[in-house]
């Protein structure tokens, strides 16, 4: 089959030439039929995938071997180890500079002095001949060990180089790699050091557990997709954005892949496209990101931070492959399945090498024993006489044949020819309990290392167990592991364009600047459109876009929206009866025409309104003078009618024919209050049922959020709204119900308490000083609040508080009343004593419920 193949791929490639009358056939084999198949196997095995016995690529390894090389405590020009590195790897000195700058980088393996770039800005590394590298501590003792170490010929034959460093530790998980071969590529995430040392001793004690990827450029990652990293899995990585104040957004952490430039650059690309709407970005990186997001008045930070999310390289979405080289041949594994094989391999190494020393102590015991015997017994002086080497060899062995009973090997023609190397002079000074001490210290060794042998887990579990002590204090994780929540682009995309509608004619567009206006809009919304004769259609935001004469109704379409309620009241068919209905349109198919009639052709709308809130109005109803009908007026409150699907045909209002159908008073909204839960996981509000239930919130209720810094503010909720890291309070706001604060005043240097309703709503106000040193203690929502004030002094008792007879309510911005000026140690919530709504307040809160049911 193989040989038909040859024949197959020689028969591709024949030249025909004629010459006269004869043909000549030449067949061009050689390059065409192995040199493709030679050269991507070489991409994939030496250049672009990593090793999983070591976690290196070849270059990577040279690399190593290179600065091990030359390594002795100091630091060596990079240029100087790029030159020495080219004597193994077949490559330009570029190439291996790169690489060297990307190992560094990852502070993990090479102690670096100089500019070598910055991971965060983007910046690339001075030159090699300008900065200076030597092998990490850590490196010195995990990757490198000739005794365990198997070699190659170098590429050139002149030197010897590892086949793969005996790398103790689960490196290309930690370091993460990535590379493009020929028809493959590969995509490992890094980790963090402690939780993969953590990992490895569970998969050693045979317990289960996860790995998430962990990022020097910080940020936070949803790995809820994350499948182990392999093929089809998925990562989100967002930018950590917070508001510096009502005009700046902040962004202090980046995501894994970006840099500042890239990420300012998508910025501004965003704004220059309309998708958001910033005034200035100010780039104070310099250690640590700083970006400052200077945003225009009036537009919301809240909306602008999901824009940013959305629209920018402040999410990056990241797709891991983990492909690596296990037997010469390329194999897609996940990351758990790869740290069992680095676990189980250092298992292995740790137990060569503590072969190798119980061999090396074993062989000190044998000649110490034996040197023992050759000086206690004078042996020596048996070969005093013997005038041949072969007579001295002999001489020794008769010697000690009597009294090495108790050694656990043979003696060799070798052994004798180091007995017959010691110098006189140790002979002379040779101490016999110095002699004993140094083989009971090597028996308790050789002891020593056979019980790790025999207990080799526990051996390998305490050598991560030090490793850790050792090199993990400073690698904690820095990319924060959170659940994302879907950011719908239409939510929070800039409104930067406007839309215009030409009623008669039947176009839509942001074009049409002559004709009326309806909205503003983006170039991503949707627009929903009614006409006269009861059919709806939805299509994309266009320049300009013929949607159909007689329009009635246009706007901006929101998927899945279950509050915009529309009524309509409309005439079936030409002399039809005419009836009343109304109705959502959360989902419809684009440019697909729907008829909310009965069906019947000549049907016409009389009335029609679109309610944001599910409001329902009271309408007049006139018909023509018909026969002995006597009512010819009457109203109707469309309240009174439940609101049903799109299709249905509605409740009868007249058999007769209506003159006209008019507007006599505003209605109130016809929902109910929306439930609002917290969700403490994304720190988001939602209407879905995951958190904490804040309460049932109408279109007057607001919502109170008060955070440790003392900020606090009374706002109307949104889905889209950001929180605080330092959260203290957030419920449904009562106006009447007093905020109770106790605090330390840093400028006075003591401790108060104040109580204060909130006035202004939708405005966020301080009610403590922003002195560095005042502290908020306690701040409760209780309308007759107790607290236990526990002092820093054991000599001073618990103090219990009622806050309420304390002090009076007063203004957000006064200072309150003197507690105490003792430290206190914390302040705890207890109880609150009963209350009781006054009448009145239960009567407005009755009357409000009914009013909205």
């Amino acid at each position: 089959m193989q040989d038909d193949n040859n024949n197959l791929e020689e028969n591709q490639f024949e030249e025909t030439h004629e010459e006269g009358n004869q043909e000549t056939i030449t067949k061009v084999t050689g390059m065409y039929k192995e040199w493709f198949l030679d050269y991507a196997s070489y991409v994939i095995l030496e250049r672009a995938v990593p090793a999983i016995a070591d976690g290196f690529k070849p270059v990577q390894r040279r690399i190593m071997q290179s600065m091990k090389d030359l390594d002795d405590g100091r630091y060596n020009k990079v240029a100087n180890l790029v030159g020495h590195c080219m004597q193994y790897h077949p490559h330009g000195d570029a190439s291996i500079s790169d690489a060297m700058v990307q190992i560094g980088q990852k502070e993990l393996l090479i102690d670096m002095q100089g500019n070598w770039g910055n991971i965060l800005t983007g910046d690339r590394a001075a030159a090699s001949r300008y900065i200076e590298a030597r092998l990490s501590k850590f490196a010195l003792e995990v990757v490198f060990n000739p005794k365990t170490t198997e070699w190659q010929a170098s590429y050139d034959g002149r030197r010897k180089e590892p086949i793969h460093l005996p790398v103790k530790f689960p490196m290309l998980l930690a370091q993460g790699g990535e590379g493009i071969a020929v028809g493959l590529s590969t995509k490992i995430l890094p980790h963090n050091f402690n939780e993969l040392i953590d990992a490895s001793i569970k998969i050693l004690k045979g317990k289960s557990f996860t790995l998430y990827p962990d990022f020097l450029t910080g940020g936070e990652v949803d790995v809820t997709n994350y499948n182990d990293g392999e093929r089809g899995g998925k990562v989100r990585v967002r930018a950590k954005i917070s508001q510096l104040d009502k005009k700046t957004l902040v962004i202090t952490e980046i995501p894994y892949g970006t840099t500042t430039s890239t990420l300012i650059e998508s910025i501004l690309k965003a704004n220059d496209k309309g998708k958001i709407k910033i005034k200035q970005i100010e780039d104070n990186t310099a250690k640590n990101v700083e970006i400052l997001v200077h945003l225009p008045p009036a537009v919301s930070p809240d909306k602008t931070m999901d824009a940013l999310y959305a629209f920018t390289n402040c999410e990056v979405s990241i797709s891991p492959l983990c492909c690596v080289i296990q037997d010469h041949k390329p194999i897609f594994l996940g990351v758990s399945q790869i740290l069992k094989i680095s676990t189980n391999n250092t298992l292995n190494l740790l137990k060569h090498e503590l072969e190798i020393q119980l061999n090396e102590l074993e062989e000190q015991w044998h000649f110490a024993s034996l040197e023992q015997i050759f000086i206690e017994h004078r042996i020596y002086r048996d070969i005093e006489e013997e005038a041949t080497w072969e007579g001295v060899i002999s001489a020794i062995d008769v010697g000690l044949k009597p009294h090495i009973q108790h050694l656990k090997r043979a003696v060799t023609e070798e052994d004798i020819i180091r007995l017959t190397e010691i110098k006189i002079k140790r002979i002379s000074k040779f101490d016999s309990d110095k002699a004993n001490q140094l083989i009971e210290s090597l028996e308790d060794k050789i002891a020593q290392v056979l019980h790790h042998l025999e207990h080799l887990i526990d051996f390998a579990v305490a050598y991560f167990k030090e490793l850790k002590d050792k090199y993990g204090k400073e690698k904690q994780r820095l990319t924060e592991i959170k659940t994302f929540d879907d950011i719908e682009a239409t939510k929070v995309v800039m409104r930067n364009e406007k839309l215009y509608v030409n009623r008669e004619e039947g176009f839509v567009g942001t074009a049409l600047k002559r004709d009326e206006f309806v909205c503003d809009c983006s170039d991503i919304d949707d627009v929903i459109v009614f006409r006269k004769d009861g059919s709806m259609q939805v299509s994309k935001v266009a320049q300009k876009n013929f949607v159909g004469k007689d329009i009635i109704h246009v706007g901006i379409f929101k998927k899945g929206d279950k509050r915009t309620t529309y009524n309509m009241i409309y005439r079936d068919g030409a002399k039809g009866p005419t009836y009343m209905k109304r109705f959502n349109v959360s989902a419809m198919t684009r440019d697909r025409v729907y008829d909310l009639t009965a069906g019947n052709k000549g049907s016409m709308v009389f009335y029609f309104t679109a309610n944001p809130n599910g409001e329902a109005e009271t309408v007049s109803i006139e018909i023509k003078p018909v026969g002995m009908v006597k009512k010819l007026k009457w109203d109707i409150d469309l309240s009174d009618l439940a609101i049903k699907g799109r299709a249905v045909r509605g409740n009868l209002v007249t058999k007769h024919t209506v003159k006209k159908v008019s507007f006599k008073s505003a209605g109130t909204s016809t929902l109910k209050p929306r439930k609002i839960w917290f969700d403490d996981v994304v720190n988001r509000l939602n209407v879905d049922g995951r958190g904490t239930l804040l309460g049932e919130f109408s279109s007057n209720d607001k919502l109170l959020i008060a955070t440790k810094s003392g900020k606090i503010k009374a706002v109307t909720p949104a889905l889209s709204m950001h929180f605080d890291a330092d959260l203290e309070v957030l419920e449904k706001w009562e106006p009447k119900k007093p905020i109770s604060v106790v605090y330390y005043e840093g400028e006075k240097e003591r401790y108060y308490i104040k109580r204060f309703l909130i006035e202004q709503t939708d405005k966020e106000e301080s009610f403590i000083s922003d002195h560095e040193k005042t502290q908020l203690k306690i701040i409760v929502t209780d309308y007759r609040p107790q607290v236990e004030i526990v002092y820093s002094k054991r000599s001073l008792e618990n103090e219990l508080v009622d806050l309420e007879d304390f002090i009076a309510v007063k203004g957000i911005k006064a200072l309150g009343n003197l507690l105490t000026e003792e430290r206190i140690k914390q302040v705890n919530r207890l109880e609150p004593l009963p209350y009781e709504l006054p009448e009145e307040d239960e009567d407005e809160n009755y009357q409000e419920q009914t009013t909205l049911f």
